[in-house]
This record gives C-alpha cells, structure tokens and sequence, in this order.
C-alpha cells in the first residue's frame, strides 16, 4: 500500500481540469459559431437554385376566371402578377384580388400558360408577369453581350424611330432578364432602345470561377460590357435601370466604369442603396444575433474569409453604401421604392433622397412591397417614370471627347 501510494501519480487541482473542459468547450463552441456564421455568410452570395413555394392553390374556377390561394403577406396585395406552380414547371397569370377570407384569397385568372393549377399544389407569386418580349407585341431580337468571362444574352427592344436613346434593364438577384419586361413599354414608348441583359451567375450568363454574387462589387462590369454594346449599336444617351440587387451593380458602373460618360440618367426600383442596411434587416427579421450578423460581415469583406465562403474576392460593402457616398453621385436619379418593402426596406433610399434631394426623385409609394411598384399601381408607374424623363432627362447629346 505504502509502495502504491509512494508512484501513483500526482493529483491535478480541480481548476485545472475545469480549465481544459472549460477551453474544450470554447473552442468547440467558437467552431461551431463561425460554421454558422459561414453557412449565412454563403447564403447571401450564393444563387439560389430556386425560389420558395410559400402558398398553396385551394382552388381553381376556369368557368368564371378565378383562382384561391392561401392567404400570405404577398397574396392579399393586389395587382398583377405571374403565378409559378408545381415547382415552377406550371404558370399562370392572375389579376385583382376579388375576396379575402380569413386563410384564403380569391383572385382574377388571366391565363393559365403552363401546366395545371391542380388543388394542393404548391405556389408562388412573382412580379414578372411577362415572361417573353414577343409577349408586348413590338420586335425585339436576342442579342449576344460580350463580358469579360464570356457572351451574356440580352434581349434589344428597338424604339419605334433611332433616336440613339438607349436603357439598360438591370435585374436583381435570384432572378434573370424577364424581371425587366414589364418596363419597356413605358421607355419604348419614350422614344429609347431597351437593353434587357443578363450577367454573371443569374443562369443565362456565363459563371464566374466561383459561382458566386459579389451583390454588385463584381457584376456592375457586366453592366459596363452592355453599355459597350449598346454604344457600339448607336447609342448617343444610356439610361441605367437596376431592381434590386441590379441598383446595387447600376451604381457601381456609374461610379467606377469608364464608359460612365455615356449615362445619362438612373432609374431604381427597389433598389439595395447600401447592404449593410438590407442585410441588417433581413437578419433582424429571421432573430440572427448581432454578433453573429458582425461575424458575417467580416467574412464576406476580408480576404482570409474567402477559405470559408468560397469567394474568388472579398466584398467592400463600404464601396456599395451610397448613402454614406452620396455626394459622389451626379447623375439625375429616379427612386421607386414602396415603404412596406420587407426584403429591402427603403430607409436607405429614403436616406439617399434626403441627403441628395438636388439629383433624387423620390415619391411617396406605398403597398407595393419588393419590385412590384408596376404590378400594384402600372398606370401610376408609368407616367411617374414618363414625366421624370420629360423633366429630368436632356435630348442626345455627343458623347466627351476620348469616348
């Protein structure tokens, strides 16, 4: 006994297991975090595969033009809009909101263009409604954009007389060029050529080495290349129009590109002003801690993040908040952006108005939630747009010398 007591080994003090435990669990804990971190960090630039099918179709009346869906935050609001089903192999456009119940909403059936709206199937609303230019009735053509990865299609939607007045049609994110559709009629009809363009990694451009969104950082060169293109087919003026994350991308060509003396004016519709200010609030509205959220940001902006996102280059959000670079802007800007849009609120829109009111239009809209300014109210939509052209938008001009 005496042998056996004299080399057993010492005992350890209490706090120093507690210690290691402690220091085990931490580091566990601190990988855990920053694999959490990393898969939010990943969410927000990688393209999604496809959109969520958040209602359901409760019935469907082909005799008197109706459809029933389960009532949501975007079923209940009215307007037009495209209907996709069946994990959008089927699709139908439906009109004005006829009745609302407690759990459904009854709407007008324009047309069923794709498969069947059977009972139970799963759904969702989009703001595209047209999905083909051929859909107006006016000529158009596929073109082919050349980028710096590769050819991006485009549609050109010609003006009815050569007027050398172009717009370029920038679509968001998680969505491809139909987005922009609905807004040739009221350019066209203005006397401009529409550009409808595609860009990196919306599915019918060409991938970039990472298959990720840069939200703007990146893509506004695809935004120059049409510009080039649009330029080198006539045009003297080029509008930009971005939707969404496509604002982003607008207003870092008109910032940073060299082709930015052709650009004659901005128009934005739900457009992302600053991210920080977006993805703040989508992290609010899903309860992500601000701790979290922080740990996000610094993955996605600093280059050692690259490891754990994927990314080909860090982001520089502070390049892509124009509300703190307002005064850099000079372009005259036209901003459509409803006060109850839950993905992208319109504080900072509102702020860029605020701090620029000399260069910024922006009206009062409301009700109309994400992109769907047009699909709510067309026909104010338009002529606020038309007027804001007559008023804002000088006649072709010749480009600077050195063009």
């Amino acid at each position: 006994m005496y042998l056996a007591r004299r080399h057993a080994a010492p005992a350890r003090p209490w706090w120093l297991a507690v210690g290691m435990l402690s220091a085990i669990g931490l580091g566990a804990a601190a990988v855990a975090f920053m694999g959490v971190a990393s898969f939010v960090a990943r969410l927000v630039v990688t393209p999604p595969r496809r959109a969520t099918e958040d209602m359901r179709i409760l019935d469907h009346d082909a005799d008197h033009g109706t459809i029933t869906l389960t009532r949501t935050a975007d079923s209940v609001i009215d307007g037009r809009y495209g209907l996709w089903f069946d994990r959008d192999s089927g699709y139908a456009k439906v009109g004005a909101v006829m009745e609302v119940s407690a759990n459904s909403v009854v709407r007008e059936l324009h047309a069923v263009e794709e498969g069947t709206p059977r009972r139970g199937a799963r759904c969702r609303l989009s703001g595209w409604y047209y999905r083909d230019p051929s859909e107006l009735g006016v000529p158009f053509d596929e073109v082919d954009v050349s980028t710096t990865i590769g050819i991006a299609p485009a549609w050109r939607v010609p003006a009815p007389d050569d007027t050398g007045r172009w717009v370029i049609q920038v679509h968001g994110r998680a969505v491809d060029r139909r987005e922009v559709i609905r807004a040739v009629p009221v350019f066209r009809d203005a006397g401009f050529t529409s550009l409808l363009v595609s860009y990196r990694n919306d599915g019918l451009a060409p991938r970039s080495d990472d298959g990720l969104y840069a939200l703007g950082d990146i893509e506004w060169l695809d935004v120059e290349a049409a510009i080039r293109f649009a330029v080198d087919n006539g045009a003297k003026e080029v509008i930009l129009m971005g939707w969404s994350m496509g604002g982003a991308s607008v207003l870092q060509a008109v910032s940073r590109s060299r082709l930015a003396h052709f650009v004659s004016g901005i128009v934005l519709e739900s457009p992302v002003v600053d991210w920080v200010t977006a993805l703040d609030h989508q992290a609010g509205a899903r309860r992500i801690p601000r701790v979290l959220t922080a740990a996000v940001y610094r993955l996605l902006t600093r280059p050692w993040g690259r490891v754990m996102t994927g990314q080909a280059a860090p982001i520089d959000l502070r390049r892509l908040d124009f509300v703190t670079r307002a005064m850099e802007l000079r372009l005259p800007m036209l901003i459509l952006h409803s006060d109850d849009d839950r993905f992208v609120p319109n504080s900072a829109s509102r702020a860029l108005a605020h701090a620029r009111p000399d260069i910024v239009t922006f009206p009062k809209i409301a009700g109309a939630g994400h992109t769907r300014v047009w699909n709510v109210d067309p026909e104010r939509w338009t002529r606020v747009i038309r007027e804001w052209l007559d008023v804002r938008v000088s006649e072709p001009s010749s480009p600077a010398p050195g063009a």
